[in-house]
């Protein structure tokens, strides 16, 4: 087998263990040797921020001795991993890109603090997984041996970047009712109006009322088996999805159709794949269903006054998205949003929303 094959066939059992529960600590164990096999490390830790304690965490560890854990907060100001990716929400970073040179690492307390605990962490990578609702995790690789991680892991590893948040985001929302047999029952509430939950790939569990109505409006009849059965083109995603195990590559979870192909002019519609865990030996997912509104351009002039994630921000705003969808999207807090909605209305000496999107539109 070679390497690609390989690559492949432990991609396609990293979803399986993935979503093979919504308890974060299996989860963690199911994957462990997975992402020690695509990532090798000598050590690996997983740390998700607990909700409403701010610098609190969670730790699913690989090895680590013991006053790791115990001392870290005390020396957290200290880790250099930690400053670099809170800067960089969803990148993955090597030691290289976190501290500017080798000397300057090797003087770090937090470098020395390993050293002394006989755990030398000669190179290190991360990534913050920036989780909805201000919740984070932070996924680490450490080696002992002056082997630097390639730019090719870092490829790897920011590939998988998706599909771990996904995870933790989940495990977050659906772990405690999931204990309680519930999870598609909370699934079905959490979405909201537009969700189809399904066994793979034909059997349908749970609809939305809303539902149906939607598919009649962007479907024709020919293009459905039934009046208010799933549309031909999204069984047929939903079984590549499920034949190559969830590992369908960026882009393939997610569905879209243009509002013209329907004689919707100034919306999309967008469907939205997300793999669930197995219950009763069935495999489910769900569809959640989206309308959006088609965009305005974000005015060139605009684009050198705004930082990149400012422009991303107005770029949803100009799509007729509210502030929760452009914080499920770009994986930010309500908060962080509403914030950076602020200062880009400074900025740009405008009043509010309906200001923004009149003079983007004024500007075409």
């Amino acid at each position: 087998m070679n390497r690609e094959s390989r690559e492949r066939t432990l991609t396609s059992q990293l979803v399986e263990a993935l979503t093979s529960s919504l308890d974060l600590s299996e989860v963690f164990a199911n994957a462990e040797a997975v992402l020690l096999r695509l990532l090798p490390a000598d050590y690996m830790a997983l740390c998700v921020s607990r909700p409403g304690r701010p610098g609190d965490y969670d730790w699913w560890v690989t090895k680590m001795p013991a006053p790791f854990l115990a001392h870290y907060p005390e020396l957290a100001e200290h880790d250099f991993v930690r400053s670099a990716v809170v800067r960089r929400p969803n990148v993955v970073l090597r030691d290289v890109e976190m501290v500017p040179r080798r000397k300057v690492l090797e003087r770090s307390r937090w470098y020395q603090y390993c050293r002394e605990l006989g755990m030398p962490l000669e190179h290190v990578m991360s990534v913050l997984l920036d989780v909805k609702g201000g919740a984070h995790g932070g996924l680490t690789f450490y080696r002992e041996r002056r082997r630097p991680f390639s730019k090719r892991e870092q490829a790897r590893l920011q590939g998988l970047t998706r599909l771990l948040t996904q995870t933790v985001r989940n495990c977050r929302m659906y772990g405690e009712v999931a204990a309680r047999g519930q999870v598609l029952d909370a699934f079905f509430q959490h979405r909201g109006a537009r969700c189809i939950v399904r066994a793979e790939p034909f059997l349908e569990e749970l609809r939305t009322p809303p539902t149906t109505a939607l598919l009649e409006k962007w479907f024709r009849p020919s293009e459905r088996v039934g009046p208010s059965a799933l549309p031909t083109v999204l069984v047929e995603r939903l079984a590549m999805l499920t034949a190559r195990g969830g590992a369908g590559g960026t882009g393939l979870d997610v569905w879209e159709r243009a509002g013209e192909e329907r004689g919707l002019a100034g919306e999309d519609l967008r469907v939205t794949f997300t793999r669930l865990p197995i219950r009763g030996g069935q495999q489910f997912w769900a569809l959640e269903f989206q309308e959006l509104p088609r965009a305005i351009p974000v005015p060139e002039a605009w684009r050198r006054l705004l930082t990149e994630r400012e422009v991303e921000v107005v770029s949803h705003v100009l799509q007729g998205w509210d502030n929760q969808l452009i914080a499920d999207h770009l994986g930010l807090a309500l908060a962080t949003v509403k914030k950076h909605l602020q200062n880009i209305f400074d900025k740009l000496g405008v009043e509010g929303r309906p200001a923004l999107i009149c003079r983007a539109a004024l500007s075409r």
